[in-house]
């Protein structure tokens, strides 16, 4: 049995299906995938919780699944969030450093941080990521790493991810009444990255298209910094009800269709293909041919590929400085679709592959993690981050404490005040979900 300290849970609350997946680092640092839970969504919307009883229902089943798969009792999880109510915007800010003769720690980012996360919003919106982007020190730009530097002032560029608090309180109400305990909410493209890009893509220029069934996730890496993230809320669900509507059949026989059949290339398909699908009681076969099939699934795909195109243009794609070198990874359950990779090379013009969150998993845990799961390995690997940061400072506070008192300077006072800013910040949210 593994040490409980180091196992984290993932929780991916998607609108097609939910997956709770426990894992740990083994002492090659790569990710070991202990056991996974995965269950049918009721009652998430594009990305949306939209009942609550129903999605309390399918989270736990998810954890029970995954609880007997991995042998491990689980009581904390972080969630991914998505929906069409995130939105993003660049911000700038700085801090003037009290003591410019003490180089710039930790403790300096963290108080620019968190003065970014006092930045009013408009109503019913909250903040969830604040990303920093690159540094200025006294006017000096382009810096990716300031600590150890010299400087009084220190500015930065920031990535704001905003979402509605009503959506969070909802996930955090649903997790709460299923008997859990939130440790950390995470935006799931930035998870997805995580699970499947390479650092030499996200130094190169990325941009990773997730194919959810509710939703269409996009974050954009260049220079190894995220640079623009984005929620489309469409995804192959809405293929799917197309293909119910086209071809006036029932939901379940739509997306078994699109499964074994689909194809994003029209062109492929010879008009004499021709598939027979079983009528309700008592009434004939259907017959639908396969090039009508790719004809509707063609339409709705180059739709949703054509906004997140237009969103990787106001990132500012066409500029040399911003351009896109390593092109597009696509991922998620709707990347499996049969020519997608092509479809998106002929209209974007850039290249494509399709990711699965291989690289950063031990051996014998690739078997069963398909870009399906990109999002939840990627939620995983923030929970053991978490943990491990978390432990880091407590060991950090304890070896303090183990000092001699009468070295207890003010620096130290210092240290200690903004961390509990930090943990402040930290209640404060918890309680926030607490009321919710």
């Amino acid at each position: 049995m593994e040490d409980k300290n180091n196992i984290s849970v993932g929780l991916d609350i998607g609108t097609t299906k939910i997956v709770a997946m426990v894992g740990t680092k083994n002492e090659f640092n790569k990710l070991e995938i202990l056991g996974t839970g995965k269950s049918e969504s009721l009652g998430v919307h594009r990305g949306v919780v939209n009942n609550i009883t129903q999605t309390i229902q399918s989270i736990q089943s998810a954890i029970n699944d995954a609880n007997s798969s991995s042998g491990y009792d689980i009581n904390e999880v972080v969630v991914g969030i998505a929906g069409q109510h995130i939105r993003s915007l660049q911000h700038s800010d700085y801090i003037t450093r009290t003591n410019p003769q003490d180089v710039i720690n930790e403790n300096d980012i963290e108080k620019l941080i968190q003065q970014v996360y006092k930045l009013v919003m408009l109503p019913g919106e909250e903040i969830i990521h604040v990303l920093p982007q690159e540094y200025k020190v006294d006017g000096q730009s382009e810096i990716k790493e300031p600590i150890g530097m010299y400087g009084g002032r220190l500015e930065a560029n920031f990535h704001v991810v905003v979402g509605q608090v009503s959506s969070i309180k909802n996930i955090g109400r649903c997790i709460k009444s299923a008997g859990l305990k939130m440790g950390d909410i995470t935006l799931e493209p930035l998870a997805s990255a995580d699970a499947v890009l390479s650092n030499e893509e996200k130094e190169a220029g990325v941009a990773l298209i997730d194919i959810g069934g509710g939703t269409t996730d996009l974050a954009i890496f260049k220079d190894d910094i995220i640079r623009h993230t984005a929620v489309i809320p469409f995804g192959g669900n809405v293929i799917t009800e197309d293909i119910k509507e086209g071809c006036s059949i029932i939901e379940k026989q739509a997306e078994l269709l699109k499964i074994k059949f689909g194809s994003a290339w029209p062109g492929e398909n010879k008009d004499t293909e021709i598939v027979s699908i079983p009528g309700l009681i008592g009434r004939e076969p259907k017959e639908i041919s396969l090039k009508t099939l790719s004809k509707i699934i063609n339409a709705r795909v180059v739709e949703i590929i054509e906004q997140v195109f237009l969103e990787i243009k106001n990132y500012g794609h066409s500029d040399q400085k911003n351009k896109l070198i390593a092109g597009i990874v696509l991922t998620g359950g709707g990347s499996q679709l049969k020519h997608l990779k092509q479809l998106v090379e002929y209209v974007t013009g850039m290249d494509t592959r399709i990711g699965y969150p291989g690289e950063h998993l031990a051996g014998d845990s690739n078997k069963n993690t398909g870009p399906i799961f990109s999002t939840a390995v990627g939620l995983l690997m923030n929970a053991i981050d978490n943990k491990e940061s978390n432990l880091k400072l407590n060991n950090e506070d304890s070896a303090d404490q183990n000092k001699d008192d009468n070295k207890e300077s003010s620096k130290n006072l210092v240290e200690k005040n903004s961390k509990t800013i930090f943990e402040k910040w930290v209640d404060k949210f918890k309680e926030f979900l607490d009321n919710a």
